[in-house]
């Protein structure tokens, strides 16, 4: 019999969900235009002020504009960080969500790639700088 198991955890499903853990899964859908709650979201919402500062900590910095605040980066441009990041971490889950924020915003395979690439050379001289421990001569004005 296989395992279906999206979780170490049983999700809070859409249905179930209660007070501000529902308030919470209807923002999610409304501030990320989308039909359903993402499963990270269920997931994490066993934990009710868990699911409360991730949600208002990634709106704030991902959805900026929903919150009344206006942004220095695009939409895009988060979105590649992001993805960048979660690449480098290796979190499958990110890998798939921002790449799919990505096509939405109508970045294509040749972008996702020139993305990847930009990744791997400074995941490879990151790793180089790190392990030579140079020490760094090229730093940012301060003003």
């Amino acid at each position: 019999m296989p395992d279906n198991r999206i979780a170490t955890v049983r999700p809070v499903e859409e249905s179930e969900a209660t007070g501000k853990v529902a308030a919470i899964f209807a923002d999610i859908k409304k501030t990320k235009n989308i039909n359903f709650v993402p499963d990270f979201w269920r997931v994490i919402a066993i934990n009710p002020n868990q699911l409360e500062m991730v949600w208002t900590t990634l709106k704030s910095v991902m959805h900026p504009e929903a919150v009344g605040r206006t942004p220095r980066l695009d939409a895009r441009t988060r979105e590649i960080i992001a993805l960048a990041v979660s690449a480098t971490n290796g979190c499958a889950y990110c890998i798939n969500s921002h790449t799919a924020a990505l096509r939405k915003l109508g970045v294509d395979d040749e972008t996702l790639g020139e993305i990847m690439s930009v990744v791997g050379l400074f995941n490879l001289t990151n790793s180089m700088a790190n392990g030579y421990q140079v020490v760094p001569d090229v730093r940012p004005r301060v003003e």
